[in-house]
């Protein structure tokens, strides 16, 4: 047993992994999931005092806002963010059910256990904690529990950015996932990374046109054949490396632990040498464009007068304009491309003050951890808030056994976390939040 903070903060997470609230990202086949989850963490926080504002844009998208005063009334706001939502599961591939719970070995099974109910259950913990005791932090706390981040926030956090900014007045940082899960990637030491940035998400339709007409007369300019060259050029073109800040801290700290001299021309094959770390610092160091989608044709004797193909596409901070012309060049002249653009990549200071308290908390809870900044290559609520001028930062500090791949756990098959790993979230997040 630990401290009641500690056992709260697993029960909690187990409570909501329970709760069945998987966002497919087609509303005829969303539940009420995210509502439950909402409404339970809500009844967690009132019955320790704590006010809250619930919001239900439609039916079944429920989040739920809560905000504790600070003891400076002029300090900027943190939010502190976690989502209720998880990406579908296909039971028949996991070894225990997603959605029991269960603890097998310290280690804790479900949907969610990572990605993000960990969290979620962490800061309600926090929150109950703080009303518990008294304790007032420096700056005003926003403890936001949101829904439909896995589908890209429309129903959750951008929602109430567009409509209920009030909530979220005077915020200055944020603070949620990805990132500050330990990696064994210093020597003697444990870096935990923290996320200043994230590319943004946005995606290409490449259409090619021609004649239809019988498959036994193909020529080279027909729709399939041009598609498909123009799909090759994109996939296997590798952009240059790009040094955003993120990137230099991260390769600065690194290489200096290591006695590395990380170059543009050999960093794929030096990140290579740092494990699973180094495949996901390899995604953030240039931009990236994957073919996902290729549609053409609906009989093997017939060629198809038009064929299209999905690219998706991940541009870097102050990117998305180099990244479209690259995708037009590749594709070339005789392809329609069409762009949808889904969010802007967002990049926040990597020597803030906030930084500084995260790593003053780190370091009080592991005093062999090392906070690393990164890009992360994908997307959160974060850059929702964004747009009310708030500062985001990925970090749920998790220390894990070295060969534990955290990021690895997103969206995967037996999801899991060291439930030890959880008490260390609940200890030191408690200290970011009182520290900042």
């Amino acid at each position: 047993m630990g401290t009641l903070l500690e056992d709260e903060a697993v029960e909690f997470v187990r409570e909501l992994i329970r709760i069945d609230s998987v966002n497919t990202g087609v509303a005829d086949t969303i539940g009420d999931g995210e509502t439950r989850a909402a409404r339970f963490v809500q009844a967690k926080l009132e019955e320790v005092g704590i006010g809250t504002t619930f919001v239900e844009p439609v039916a079944g998208r429920g989040s739920v806002v809560a905000r504790m005063a600070g003891s400076d009334s002029e300090a900027e706001a943190l939010i502190v963010h976690a989502h209720l939502d998880v990406v579908p599961v296909e039971a028949s591939d996991w070894t225990h059910p997603p959605f029991g719970a269960e603890v097998h070995d310290g280690v804790l099974y479900g949907r969610g256990a990572v990605d993000m109910k960990n969290f979620a259950g962490v800061i309600l913990a926090i929150a109950r904690d703080l009303a518990r005791t008294g304790t007032a932090p420096r700056r005003d706390i926003v403890f936001a529990f949101l829904a439909d981040e896995e589908a890209g926030g429309r129903w959750g956090a951008s929602w109430l950015v567009d409509n209920r900014p009030e909530l979220f007045a005077g915020a200055g940082d944020a603070i949620s996932e990805v990132g500050g899960f330990s990696v064994p990637i210093l020597p003697g030491k444990r870096a935990y990374l923290l996320a200043t940035a994230e590319k943004g998400v946005s995606g290409a339709q490449l259409t090619a046109r021609g004649e239809a007409g019988h498959g036994s007369r193909p020529r080279p300019t027909d729709a399939v054949t041009r598609l498909a060259g123009a799909v090759s050029r994109i996939g296997q073109h590798r952009f240059p490396v790009v040094r955003t800040p993120a990137l230099h801290e991260f390769l600065r700290i690194v290489g200096e632990a290591r006695g590395v001299e990380f170059t543009d021309d050999e960093l794929d094959a030096q990140l290579d040498e740092l494990g699973f770390t180094g495949r996901l610092i390899q995604a953030s160091a240039r931009q990236t464009a994957a073919p996902t989608v290729l549609r053409a044709g609906g009989k093997f004797n017939v060629i198809p007068a038009a064929a299209e193909a999905h690219v998706d596409l991940r541009a870097l901070p102050d990117g998305e304009d180099a990244l479209w012309d690259d995708i037009r060049e590749l594709a070339g002249d005789d392809i329609e491309v069409e762009w949808d653009v889904a969010i802007s990549p967002i990049a926040s200071p990597v020597d803030a003050p906030f930084v500084d308290t995260i790593r003053e908390a780190l370091s009080a809870e592991d005093p062999d951890g090392v906070v690393v900044p990164f890009l992360l290559p994908a997307s959160t609520d974060n850059k929702h808030f964004s747009r009310l001028g708030v500062r985001g930062y990925g970090f749920v500090p998790l220390r894990v056994p070295d060969d534990f791949d955290v990021y690895g756990q997103f969206h995967a098959a037996d999801e899991r976390i060291p439930v030890e790993s959880l008490r260390f979230a609940a200890r030191t997040t408690l200290r970011i939040v009182l520290g900042a």
